[in-house]
C-alpha cells in the first residue's frame, strides 16, 4: 500500500483534487489517502501558510499530491521544494486530441532545475539604488539536474538532450552550465543519445517554428520556468499541463496551473492536469501499467470530446469528466 499525502490547498485545488482521487481509487492499486492543509487558507485559520505537520507528513509518504495555492504559492510550493531538496522538476509538454493545442505532434519533456538559480531563497535585497538579485549557479545542482535529463532520455527512449542557456552574456554561470552539459553528455554518446545547446531566447523561438525537434530539454530554474509556460500555450493551455517535483526521496505532483479563484467553486475547472499529475505519480512509483492505462482513459475522452469542460468547449462539470474517464478506464 502506498501512503499518499494529499493536499488539495486553494480555489479549484479542492476540485480539481477530488477528480483526481475518484480515478485513482479506481486503480487496480492500494492507496492511503492523508489529507493535510497548506495554502491561502490554511494561512487565515491557522497564520501559517505551511504547518510543520503538513511538511512532516509529506517527508513520511510515498508521495504527495498539491492542486493549487494562491497567494501564499512562494511560501508553500517553493519551501516544499527547498525543504524535501526536490531538486528536478519536471514539465511536459505534449499534445493531445481535442485540446485545441496549436501543433498535435509536440512530446518535450521539459527538466528543470528547481533548488537554485535566481528562485533560490534570500538571494535578493534592496540597495540604496534599488534591488540587487543574485543568480547561484553550483556545478554539484548543475551537474545532477543534467545528469537526470540524460537518465530520464535513456530510461524512456529519447535520443536527443539539448541544454538552453544564455552562455554568450552569462559568460561565467551559464559557461559553467554549458560546460557541464558536454562533460556528462559524452558519457551517454555511445548509448545513442546526441547532445545540443542553444540560447533560451532562441529557444523561444524555435519551440514556435521547430518545437517537434526536441525530445528532452534541460535548463535552470527562471528559464525552466519561462519555457514551460511558453510550451503550455502550444498544447492547450495552463489547465492541461502536470508537473513533477522529483527528489533523492521524496516526490511532489501538481498540475501547473494556479488556484484560478475566478470559477473556483463552480465545478466547471479542467481536472486533465491534477489527473495527469497523478499518472506522472504513477510512473514515479514504478506503476507503470496503471499509469498508461490512466492515460489510455484520458486520450478517449479526450478524443470523444462529449463529457469534458467548458475550456475544451463541452458542457461538462470537472467531476463528470472524472467520471467519463474512470469509466474509460
Amino acid at each position: 500500500m502506498y501512503e499518499i499525502t494529499v493536499i488539495p490547498g486553494d480555489g479549484i485545488g479542492n476540485e480539481v483534487m477530488e477528480a483526481a482521487i475518484n480515478i485513482l481509487d479506481a486503480l487496480d492499486i492500494d492507496f492511503n489517502f492523508t489529507y493535510a492543509k497548506a495554502g491561502d487558507d490554511c494561512l487565515e485559520e491557522t497564520g501559517v501558510a505551511l504547518p510543520d505537520e503538513t511538511l512532516e507528513l509529506v517527508k513520511a509518504s510515498d508521495a504527495c499530491l498539491f492542486g493549487a495555492a494562491g497567494e501564499s504559492a512562494a511560501d508553500v510550493i517553493v519551501k516544499l521544494r527547498q525543504s524535501l531538496k526536490l531538486f528536478a522538476n519536471l514539465r511536459p509538454v505534449k499534445s493531445y486530441p481535442g485540446t485545441k493545442a496549436l501543433f498535435d505532434n509536440l512530446d518535450i519533456m521539459i527538466v528543470r532545475e528547481n533548488t537554485e538559480g535566481l528562485y533560490k531563497a534570500d538571494t535578493e535585497e534592496e540597495t540604496e539604488e534599488g534591488a540587487i538579485a543574485k543568480r547561484i549557479i553550483t556545478r554539484e545542482a548543475e551537474e545532477r539536474i543534467i545528469r537526470y535529463a540524460y537518465e530520464y532520455a535513456k530510461s524512456n527512449g529519447k535520443t536527443k538532450v539539448a541544454g538552453i542557456h544564455k552562455a554568450n552574456v552569462l559568460k561565467k554561470s551559464d559557461g559553467l552550465f554549458k560546460k557541464i552539459l558536454y562533460e556528462v553528455g559524452e558519457e551517454y554518446k555511445n548509448q545513442g543519445i546526441e547532445t545540443d545547446d542553444f540560447y533560451v531566447d532562441a529557444t523561444s523561438m524555435y519551440l514556435i517554428t521547430r518545437g517537434s525537434e526536441f525530445e528532452v530539454i534541460v535548463t535552470t530554474n527562471l528559464f525552466g520556468d519561462i519555457l514551460s509556460d511558453e510550451g503550455a500555450g502550444l498544447v492547450g493551455g495552463l489547465g492541461l499541463i502536470p508537473s513533477a517535483n522529483i527528489g533523492e526521496n521524496n516526490g511532489l505532483f501538481e498540475p501547473v496551473h494556479g488556484s484560478a479563484p475566478d470559477i473556483a467553486g463552480k465545478g466547471i475547472a479542467n481536472p486533465i492536469a491534477m489527473i495527469l499529475s497523478a499518472k506522472m505519480m504513477l510512473d514515479y512509483l514504478g506503476e507503470k501499467k496503471e499509469a498508461d492505462r490512466l492515460e489510455n482513459a484520458i486520450l478517449k475522452v479526450l478524443s470523444e470530446g462529449k463529457d469534458v469542460t467548458p475550456d475544451l468547449d463541452g458542457n461538462s462539470s470537472t467531476m463528470e469528466m472524472s467520471e467519463a474517464i474512470k469509466k474509460a478506464l
